[in-house]
């Protein structure tokens, strides 16, 4: 199939209806991001690749990675995990207190904001230089041995992340955060600061689509087992209080970010990135949920 044909195609579409969304202000730095950037990158398991628009400028990928502290932190603790965090749908945004309260500070999903801040709890306890190692494993699973974090992101997350601190203390009240609570949280921020492209990116999510094998390398990233839970978790809770709509509209496991990233895989096929900064009220790139939607339809590459 000539996926750039069918990129063209659907982007001259939605291109047709007035822009809608915005691009997410809480966060200073992302705020200066222009909200018509657009690019989709997709990468086949026999690594073919398509693109189109601004695939190759790198964005900020925000709470994607939580899937990739998620992948470490499930490869070294395996399912004790799960001790200290659900795997339900959360039902409610990203960053509620209530219902972190209601559940005695155990995270409804790794995927929400409370979730990945045990995870990186997690991580600080297992790995002698936490960031330094992190890099290192995005940095394998990428192939680009340059990526890192952006300071400027994670402070400008830093100075305006009142409400994550609240999860976190009130996780520590509940002995859920066993680590110094700034240690944890400079872990978190950063880990959201990473910024990749969308052929970056897609690259780095191609083990998931093959059982934990990349593809590329054929090395082991993960058991088969714990790659179909990670894809499960992305089905079930990677759109925060959105999910349902994805996997009712797209039908793939996917994980979005507040910087206007969508990461989706099809198994034994591909793994697709869009970019496109504008969000709805959901958190979740406006743009970008509708184009794999088409995309979806169009190419009837739906797991359902």
């Amino acid at each position: 199939m000539n996926y750039n044909n069918l990129f063209s195609e659907i982007n001259n579409s939605l291109n047709k209806k007035k822009a809608q969304g915005k691009v997410a202000s809480y966060i200073p730095e992302l705020s200066k991001v222009d909200p018509d950037k657009f690019g989709v990158h997709l990468t086949t398991i026999d690594n073919k690749h398509f693109s189109i628009g601004d695939a190759n400028e790198k964005f900020s990928i925000q709470s994607i990675a939580k899937v990739l502290s998620l992948t470490l932190a499930y490869k070294i603790e395996g399912e004790k995990l799960w001790e200290r965090i659900g795997v339900e749908p959360s039902g409610t945004p990203f960053n509620s207190l209530v219902q972190l309260e209601y559940n005695n500070g155990i995270p409804r999903n790794p995927l929400i904001n409370a979730g990945a801040i045990v995870i990186c709890d997690i991580l600080i306890s297992n790995l002698k230089s936490p960031k330094s190692d992190f890099l290192k494993f995005i940095r394998e699973l990428s192939g680009n041995p340059t990526l890192d974090f952006c300071s400027r992101m994670a402070e400008s997350e830093k100075i305006t992340g009142f409400r994550n601190v609240a999860l976190v203390n009130l996780m520590k009240s509940f002995n859920n955060i066993k680590n110094d609570i700034n240690i944890v949280m400079d872990f978190y921020y950063n880990l959201c600061s990473i910024e990749m492209t969308c052929k970056e990116l897609a690259r780095t999510f191609l083990f998931l689509t093959t059982d934990g094998i990349d593809p590329i390398t054929n090395k082991k990233i993960l058991t088969e087992s714990k790659s179909k839970r990670i894809n499960a978790i992305m089905q079930l809770c990677g759109f925060y209080d959105e999910a349902g709509e994805f996997a009712f509209k797209v039908g793939l496991p996917g994980k979005s970010g507040v910087g206007g990233g969508i990461v989706a895989i099809h198994p034994n096929k591909y793994s697709i990135v869009v970019w496109s900064p504008r969000l709805n009220k959901k958190g979740n790139s406006k743009k970008g949920m509708r184009f794999l939607e088409l995309f979806t339809t169009k190419t009837k590459s739906s797991i359902f």
